[in-house]
């Protein structure tokens, strides 16, 4: 897309951001929606989302991808339960011996990904294992802004972290073309 504004990315995790984990099971609310899909049952820990995360992350002015290992049964399992529309999905590339060099160096294996699928595109990442080894890296390595935004797996994404991704991605221009 050349000459014209885009909106930056947000990358969102699903395990963390959205299902929260690692506190007393009883600490997490539960709900429940009219939008269960048929598998809602599978997971147990499906309920634990809220579903006001799908209007909260649709206002926001970027446009929302998947990153997640739940790959494209985030749009079957996650987007109805919280009325998103399906999802772009970063397809993980095949582990390799890069992969096991970045784990020593403590990269995250989704950062070359990441950096890779934005292709110079401004984007946002939330997730609950980003460290500042990834921040480093993008860094070094990503064209555009990047805002890696750690979530608490225990608490999910709150106010204080919509505040923070609204306010960022406030100030962050649109991409234009291949940067």
């Amino acid at each position: 897309m050349t000459g014209s504004g885009q909106r930056p990315l947000l990358f969102l995790d699903v395990d963390g951001p959205l299902i929260p984990f690692g506190a007393a099971p009883q600490q997490y609310p539960t709900y429940q929606t009219d939008l269960e899909p048929p598998e809602a049952g599978s997971n147990p820990l499906l309920p634990r989302i809220n579903p006001k995360h799908g209007p909260r992350l649709a206002a926001l002015p970027c446009d929302l991808v998947w990153a997640t290992t739940w790959t494209a049964d985030a749009n079957e399992c996650i987007a109805p339960r919280i009325g998103l529309p399906p999802l772009a999905v970063v397809a993980w590339p095949e582990p390799s011996d890069l992969d096991q060099q970045d784990e020593r160096a403590g990269l995250h294996w989704k950062t070359r990904a990441l950096v890779d699928w934005a292709a110079g595109r401004s984007f946002a990442w939330v997730d609950d294992e980003i460290t500042d080894a990834d921040r480093a890296w993008v860094s070094a390595h990503h064209r555009g802004h990047a805002l890696l935004h750690r979530v608490d797996p225990r608490q999910g994404l709150t106010d204080t972290d919509y505040t923070t991704l609204t306010d960022w991605l406030q100030r962050t221009p649109p991409s234009h073309g291949p940067i």
